[in-house]
Protein backbone atom coordinates (compact mmCIF):
# COMPACT_ATOMS: atom_id res chain seq x y z
CA UNK A 1 0.00 0.00 0.00
CA UNK A 2 1.39 3.67 -0.66
CA UNK A 3 0.78 5.36 2.21
CA UNK A 4 1.04 9.13 1.16
CA UNK A 5 1.74 10.82 4.49
CA UNK A 6 3.51 13.04 7.00
CA UNK A 7 5.14 12.03 10.15
CA UNK A 8 7.32 12.56 12.67
CA UNK A 9 9.41 10.27 14.84
CA UNK A 10 11.31 12.01 18.02
CA UNK A 11 13.38 11.38 20.86
CA UNK A 12 13.07 13.59 24.29
CA UNK A 13 16.15 13.76 26.04
CA UNK A 14 14.85 14.38 29.45
CA UNK A 15 12.20 11.23 29.87
CA UNK A 16 13.88 9.25 27.10
CA UNK A 17 10.33 8.67 25.35
CA UNK A 18 10.91 7.75 21.98
CA UNK A 19 7.74 8.71 19.65
CA UNK A 20 6.06 8.74 16.06
CA UNK A 21 3.18 10.61 15.27
CA UNK A 22 1.61 10.22 11.48
CA UNK A 23 -1.15 11.46 9.40
CA UNK A 24 -2.38 10.47 5.99
CA UNK A 25 -5.69 10.22 3.89
CA UNK A 26 -5.26 6.47 3.78
CA UNK A 27 -7.26 3.77 6.54
CA UNK A 28 -5.01 3.03 9.70
CA UNK A 29 -1.81 4.85 9.06
CA UNK A 30 -1.24 4.11 12.84
CA UNK A 31 -1.44 0.19 11.99
CA UNK A 32 1.32 -0.11 9.59
CA UNK A 33 3.76 3.13 9.62
CA UNK A 34 4.91 3.69 13.24
CA UNK A 35 7.24 0.99 14.76
CA UNK A 36 9.30 2.27 18.62
CA UNK A 37 11.59 -0.47 20.70
CA UNK A 38 11.88 1.02 23.98
CA UNK A 39 15.40 2.14 24.85
CA UNK A 40 16.33 1.75 21.18
CA UNK A 41 14.84 3.58 18.62
CA UNK A 42 11.22 4.95 16.75
CA UNK A 43 10.92 4.72 12.96
CA UNK A 44 7.77 5.69 10.38
CA UNK A 45 7.74 3.78 7.20
CA UNK A 46 6.19 5.55 4.16
CA UNK A 47 5.13 6.36 0.60
CA UNK A 48 5.21 2.40 -0.47
CA UNK A 49 5.83 1.19 2.95
CA UNK A 50 7.66 -1.80 3.69
CA UNK A 51 7.79 -2.65 7.57
CA UNK A 52 10.51 -4.80 7.15
CA UNK A 53 12.65 -2.04 6.93
CA UNK A 54 11.68 -0.58 10.19
CA UNK A 55 12.02 -3.67 12.40
CA UNK A 56 15.60 -3.97 9.98
CA UNK A 57 16.71 -0.57 11.08
CA UNK A 58 15.49 -1.22 14.71
CA UNK A 59 18.22 -4.55 15.10
CA UNK A 60 20.73 -2.50 13.44
CA UNK A 61 20.56 0.04 16.52
CA UNK A 62 19.91 -2.52 19.06
CA UNK A 63 23.09 -4.11 17.45
CA UNK A 64 24.88 -0.56 18.24
CA UNK A 65 24.86 0.86 14.34
CA UNK A 66 24.73 4.64 14.35
CA UNK A 67 21.12 6.10 12.74
CA UNK A 68 22.49 6.75 9.60
CA UNK A 69 24.39 3.48 9.41
CA UNK A 70 21.38 1.53 10.17
CA UNK A 71 19.22 3.22 7.47
CA UNK A 72 21.64 2.41 5.15
CA UNK A 73 21.96 -1.30 6.00
CA UNK A 74 18.59 -1.42 5.73
CA UNK A 75 17.67 0.11 2.54
CA UNK A 76 20.47 -2.04 0.72
CA UNK A 77 18.58 -5.15 1.56
CA UNK A 78 15.33 -3.37 -0.26
CA UNK A 79 15.47 -3.85 -4.35
CA UNK A 80 13.14 -1.15 -4.68
CA UNK A 81 13.96 1.64 -1.96
CA UNK A 82 13.56 4.27 -4.59
CA UNK A 83 9.81 4.11 -3.69
CA UNK A 84 10.34 4.13 0.23
CA UNK A 85 10.29 7.21 2.36
CA UNK A 86 11.91 6.87 6.33
CA UNK A 87 12.44 8.53 9.43
CA UNK A 88 14.03 7.37 12.47
CA UNK A 89 15.54 8.52 15.58
CA UNK A 90 17.88 6.77 18.02
CA UNK A 91 17.72 6.52 21.95
CA UNK A 92 19.99 9.33 21.74
CA UNK A 93 18.35 11.47 19.79
CA UNK A 94 20.55 11.37 16.80
CA UNK A 95 18.16 11.28 13.81
CA UNK A 96 18.24 10.20 10.03
CA UNK A 97 15.62 10.06 6.98
CA UNK A 98 15.42 8.53 3.10
CA UNK A 99 13.11 9.86 0.88
CA UNK A 100 13.23 7.59 -2.70
CA UNK A 101 13.52 9.25 -6.02
CA UNK A 102 9.99 6.87 -6.67
CA UNK A 103 8.14 9.03 -4.00
CA UNK A 104 5.22 10.64 -5.16
CA UNK A 105 6.03 14.65 -5.26
CA UNK A 106 5.86 16.77 -2.87
CA UNK A 107 8.41 14.32 -1.12
CA UNK A 108 10.82 15.59 1.54
CA UNK A 109 12.31 15.43 4.63
CA UNK A 110 14.04 17.14 7.60
CA UNK A 111 16.02 15.96 10.66
CA UNK A 112 17.18 17.95 13.61
CA UNK A 113 18.25 16.94 17.16
CA UNK A 114 16.20 14.29 18.26
CA UNK A 115 13.75 14.35 15.43
CA UNK A 116 13.02 13.43 11.85
CA UNK A 117 10.07 14.80 9.58
CA UNK A 118 8.92 13.56 6.67
CA UNK A 119 5.95 13.88 4.20
CA UNK A 120 4.90 12.81 0.76
CA UNK A 121 2.20 13.34 -2.11
CA UNK A 122 2.00 16.68 0.16
CA UNK A 123 0.31 19.82 -0.95
CA UNK A 124 3.06 22.44 -0.44
CA UNK A 125 7.17 21.39 0.57
CA UNK A 126 6.07 24.03 3.15
CA UNK A 127 4.44 21.20 5.00
CA UNK A 128 7.37 19.72 6.27
CA UNK A 129 9.59 23.37 7.39
CA UNK A 130 6.25 23.72 9.63
CA UNK A 131 6.45 20.51 10.92
CA UNK A 132 10.04 21.07 12.21
CA UNK A 133 9.65 24.63 12.77
CA UNK A 134 6.75 23.39 15.53
CA UNK A 135 8.35 21.03 17.22
CA UNK A 136 11.82 22.73 17.92
CA UNK A 137 9.39 25.65 19.09
CA UNK A 138 7.75 23.59 21.77
CA UNK A 139 11.06 22.07 23.54
CA UNK A 140 9.86 22.88 27.11
CA UNK A 141 6.82 20.64 26.36
CA UNK A 142 6.23 16.52 27.36
CA UNK A 143 7.12 14.53 23.82
CA UNK A 144 3.10 14.00 23.29
CA UNK A 145 2.59 17.47 22.94
CA UNK A 146 5.48 18.25 20.88
CA UNK A 147 4.25 15.04 18.60
CA UNK A 148 0.71 16.51 18.55
CA UNK A 149 1.62 20.20 18.11
CA UNK A 150 4.17 18.87 15.07
CA UNK A 151 1.03 16.91 13.77
CA UNK A 152 -0.78 20.22 13.97
CA UNK A 153 1.19 22.31 11.81
CA UNK A 154 1.71 20.02 9.36
CA UNK A 155 -2.21 19.79 8.58
CA UNK A 156 -2.58 23.18 9.05
CA UNK A 157 -0.02 23.83 5.98
CA UNK A 158 -1.94 21.48 4.06
CA UNK A 159 -0.72 17.93 4.77
CA UNK A 160 -1.85 15.15 1.95
CA UNK A 161 -2.83 16.77 -0.97
CA UNK A 162 -5.46 13.97 -1.31
CA UNK A 163 -7.67 14.80 1.79
CA UNK A 164 -7.36 13.42 5.43
CA UNK A 165 -8.49 10.26 6.78
CA UNK A 166 -6.06 8.88 9.54
CA UNK A 167 -3.99 9.90 12.24
CA UNK A 168 -2.13 8.55 15.34
CA UNK A 169 0.58 8.68 17.77
CA UNK A 170 2.36 6.27 19.45
CA UNK A 171 4.86 6.78 22.54
CA UNK A 172 7.33 4.08 24.08
CA UNK A 173 8.54 4.85 27.53
CA UNK A 174 11.02 2.22 29.49
CA UNK A 175 8.65 -0.55 28.86
CA UNK A 176 7.92 -2.85 25.94
CA UNK A 177 4.73 -1.97 25.75
CA UNK A 178 3.57 1.56 25.07
CA UNK A 179 2.74 4.90 26.88
CA UNK A 180 0.14 5.66 24.26
CA UNK A 181 -1.06 4.48 20.94
CA UNK A 182 -3.56 6.20 19.95
CA UNK A 183 -5.30 6.25 16.17
CA UNK A 184 -8.05 8.09 14.50
CA UNK A 185 -9.03 5.91 11.28
CA UNK A 186 -12.13 7.29 9.02
CA UNK A 187 -12.48 10.43 9.86
CA UNK A 188 -12.91 13.94 8.15
CA UNK A 189 -10.87 15.57 10.93
CA UNK A 190 -8.15 12.79 11.96
CA UNK A 191 -5.90 15.50 12.99
CA UNK A 192 -7.90 17.15 15.46
CA UNK A 193 -10.20 14.09 16.32
CA UNK A 194 -6.40 12.83 17.57
CA UNK A 195 -5.92 15.86 19.53
CA UNK A 196 -9.68 15.49 21.50
CA UNK A 197 -8.42 11.87 21.84
CA UNK A 198 -5.37 12.87 23.59
CA UNK A 199 -6.77 14.76 26.21
CA UNK A 200 -9.48 12.23 26.83
CA UNK A 201 -6.38 9.67 27.39
CA UNK A 202 -4.14 11.92 29.44
CA UNK A 203 -7.04 12.04 32.12
CA UNK A 204 -8.28 8.10 31.65
CA UNK A 205 -5.54 5.94 30.55
CA UNK A 206 -2.21 7.82 31.20
CA UNK A 207 -3.41 7.35 35.01
CA UNK A 208 -4.20 3.64 34.12
CA UNK A 209 -0.79 2.96 32.39
CA UNK A 210 1.39 4.35 35.07
CA UNK A 211 -0.46 1.64 37.58
CA UNK A 212 0.50 -1.54 34.85
CA UNK A 213 3.23 -4.08 35.83
CA UNK A 214 6.81 -2.92 35.03
CA UNK A 215 9.81 -5.04 33.77
CA UNK A 216 12.01 -4.46 36.48
CA UNK A 217 9.68 -4.03 39.53
CA UNK A 218 6.81 -4.94 41.33
CA UNK A 219 3.17 -5.45 39.64
CA UNK A 220 1.62 -3.10 42.07
CA UNK A 221 -1.97 -2.42 41.72
CA UNK A 222 -3.82 0.77 40.48
CA UNK A 223 -4.08 3.71 42.80
CA UNK A 224 -7.64 3.71 44.42
CA UNK A 225 -8.59 7.53 42.94
CA UNK A 226 -7.67 5.59 39.58
CA UNK A 227 -9.42 2.20 39.91
CA UNK A 228 -12.69 4.31 41.09
CA UNK A 229 -12.38 6.19 37.95
CA UNK A 230 -12.16 3.81 35.94
CA UNK A 231 -15.31 1.78 37.04
CA UNK A 232 -17.35 4.59 35.91
CA UNK A 233 -18.76 4.91 33.10
CA UNK A 234 -17.14 7.05 30.25
CA UNK A 235 -19.39 9.84 30.31
CA UNK A 236 -18.78 10.54 33.93
CA UNK A 237 -14.89 10.44 33.67
CA UNK A 238 -12.50 13.19 33.98
CA UNK A 239 -12.65 14.50 30.06
CA UNK A 240 -15.49 13.30 29.06
CA UNK A 241 -17.18 17.12 28.35
CA UNK A 242 -14.07 17.36 26.11
CA UNK A 243 -15.20 14.93 24.26
CA UNK A 244 -18.52 15.60 23.29
CA UNK A 245 -17.97 19.43 22.84
CA UNK A 246 -15.64 17.94 19.52
CA UNK A 247 -17.89 15.42 18.59
CA UNK A 248 -20.22 17.56 16.35
CA UNK A 249 -18.40 20.26 15.74
CA UNK A 250 -20.70 21.86 13.42
CA UNK A 251 -23.25 22.86 16.10
CA UNK A 252 -20.48 24.90 17.61
CA UNK A 253 -19.00 26.62 14.72
CA UNK A 254 -22.77 26.48 12.82
CA UNK A 255 -21.51 25.10 9.52
CA UNK A 256 -23.00 22.26 8.35
CA UNK A 257 -21.81 18.83 7.60
CA UNK A 258 -21.18 18.72 4.51
CA UNK A 259 -18.17 21.56 4.90
CA UNK A 260 -15.85 19.04 6.46
CA UNK A 261 -12.95 21.16 5.34
CA UNK A 262 -14.02 24.41 7.07
CA UNK A 263 -15.13 22.57 10.32
CA UNK A 264 -11.70 20.56 10.14
CA UNK A 265 -9.83 23.70 9.78
CA UNK A 266 -11.47 24.85 12.84
CA UNK A 267 -10.95 22.03 14.50
CA UNK A 268 -7.33 21.97 14.24
CA UNK A 269 -7.28 25.93 15.57
CA UNK A 270 -9.43 25.56 18.66
CA UNK A 271 -8.63 21.50 19.89
CA UNK A 272 -5.59 23.15 22.38
CA UNK A 273 -7.83 25.43 23.61
CA UNK A 274 -10.47 23.01 24.33
CA UNK A 275 -8.60 20.89 25.55
CA UNK A 276 -7.18 23.35 27.84
CA UNK A 277 -10.42 24.42 29.27
CA UNK A 278 -11.17 20.83 29.94
CA UNK A 279 -8.29 20.54 32.00
CA UNK A 280 -8.66 24.08 34.04
CA UNK A 281 -12.32 22.72 34.64
CA UNK A 282 -10.83 19.59 36.03
CA UNK A 283 -8.95 21.27 38.89
CA UNK A 284 -10.36 21.14 42.07
CA UNK A 285 -9.44 24.48 43.47
CA UNK A 286 -11.64 24.53 46.26
CA UNK A 287 -8.67 23.73 48.70
CA UNK A 288 -6.76 26.80 47.72
CA UNK A 289 -9.84 29.60 47.38
CA UNK A 290 -13.68 29.21 47.94
CA UNK A 291 -15.95 29.16 45.57
CA UNK A 292 -16.42 33.06 44.00
CA UNK A 293 -20.02 33.66 43.17
CA UNK A 294 -21.04 36.30 41.03
CA UNK A 295 -24.22 37.71 41.52
CA UNK A 296 -25.17 40.50 38.52
CA UNK A 297 -28.49 41.93 40.43
CA UNK A 298 -26.63 43.06 43.80
CA UNK A 299 -25.95 46.26 42.64
CA UNK A 300 -29.76 46.43 41.79
CA UNK A 301 -31.15 45.55 45.19
CA UNK A 302 -32.92 47.78 47.07
CA UNK A 303 -31.49 47.96 50.64
CA UNK A 304 -34.10 47.91 53.81
CA UNK A 305 -34.33 51.11 55.57
CA UNK A 306 -34.44 51.41 59.38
Amino acid sequence: MELNTFSIAAHCSRTGQLGVAVASAVPAVGGLCPYIRAGIGAVSTQSWVNPYLALRILDGLAGGQPSDAALAAALETDDRSDLRQIGLVDAGGAAAAWTGAGCTTQAGHRTGPGFAVQGNMLVTPGVIDAMAHAFENCAGCDLDERLMRTLEAGDEAGGDRRGKQSAALKIVAREDYPYLDLRVDEHAAPVAELRRVLAVARQQLVPFVAGMPRKDGAAGALQEDVAAMLLLSPAERPGAAAGGAMNQPQDIVGLPPEAAGRVAHLQAQFAPVLAEIQTLRDLDLEAVHPPVVFDPSLPYRRVPHD
